[in-house]
């Protein structure tokens, strides 16, 4: 069994190695940027992760492993513009330190680069791989749209937000367990049930997300907090707060986030305060517990030696413990 560190050093290493093009350069220099910019590389590690839990073998899944790295950050790319994000990781997004265009061609050169990757997965089970993906690859821009048609929207309930973020974050997490048991050879009932751990730990882990966008700490998170409440972003816990607060406090929320009337770092802070008096804190701590329960349940219902569950057990912890 690899442990998380050796995962970690494999994609590190492929991920250097990887050659993406050189000319026409204001092409290739912006993937590069966004793939160099670092990140967690949770994707990749939870293929090569769940193909170690049928097979000693990883070499047969760091291709795939690859892809979804790759087809991830294009996303993110792809996001930061349409969101109009000035910072990903620390670092100009890409199209502030080039432009929209260069961001938006970039971005889908590295879908094409993603696919190429994917294609290089063992012949055996090349076929449901690659279907997966492209599932995977619609309904994460499934997800996208929900989320750009939220923003019009002040009646989003909790099951159409879950809906999207499954969709928009949790459909590629489960891809890529699911992904890499495929890879070695993983019966299907085992596959699915890393699919289903996948799906719900990636619902935890993006609740979470929203709660470290609202309550984190700048320096470790990556990204200015209280971005999603200057956006109107219709997270879980805006949602709720809207579901929850009545009377002069749901007029109040109701104005902050239909009216330009006050300065960013006031809106962000008055809405901090009405989460705070509704208890918006512990609620979506509480959905994140949920999720995070029934991913553990389908993990354990995977077919193989406790041992080998441990790297992926531990994983799933950290993630649920982390603070960017």
């Amino acid at each position: 069994m690899y442990s998380f560190i050796e995962l970690q050093n494999t994609i590190n290493n492929e991920i250097r190695q990887l050659e993406f093009g050189n000319n026409p350069s204001e092409l290739y220099q912006p993937i590069s940027y966004t793939i160099d910019a670092g990140g967690k590389r949770m994707r990749p590690i939870l293929v090569l992760a769940a193909c170690n839990l049928f097979s000693d073998n990883i070499k047969i899944a760091i291709s795939p492993a690859l892809a979804m790295e790759v087809f991830h950050n294009f996303t993110l790319l792809h996001d930061d513009l349409m969101d109009k994000a000035e910072v990903r990781r620390n670092r100009p997004t890409v199209h502030k330190k080039w432009n929209d265009n260069i961001a938006i061609l970039s971005g889908d050169a590295m879908l094409i680069k993603a696919y190429q990757l994917i294609v290089k997965a063992p012949s055996k089970n090349l076929a449901p791989i690659i279907e997966l993906f492209n599932q995977t690859a619609l309904e994460v821009c499934e997800g996208q749209q929900y989320d750009m048609n939220f923003e019009e929207r002040t009646d989003v309930s909790e099951d159409e937000y879950i809906e999207m973020i499954r969709l928009k974050t949790s459909v590629l997490v489960a891809a890529s367990l699911k992904i890499g048991a495929l890879c070695a050879d993983a019966n299907e009932k085992d596959a699915q049930n890393l699919y289903d751990f996948g799906v719900n730990l990636g619902l935890a882990f993006q609740l979470q997300d929203d709660y470290l966008d609202t309550y984190g700490n700048p320096d470790t998170f990556g990204k200015k907090i209280g971005g999603d409440i200057i956006a109107n972003k219709k997270t879980y816990m805006l949602i709720k707060a809207q579901e929850l607060a009545k009377g002069e406090q749901a007029e109040t929320l109701k104005l902050l986030i239909t009216k330009n009337s006050v300065a960013p770092d006031e809106k962000i802070n008055k809405i901090i305060q009405i989460y705070n008096n509704l208890n918006i804190k512990m609620l979506v701590k509480d959905k994140m517990n949920f999720y995070y329960q029934l991913a553990i349940d389908s993990f354990n219902s995977v077919n193989v030696d406790a041992e080998k569950k441990s790297v992926l057990k531990d994983l799933a912890n950290k993630l649920m413990e982390r603070e960017s």
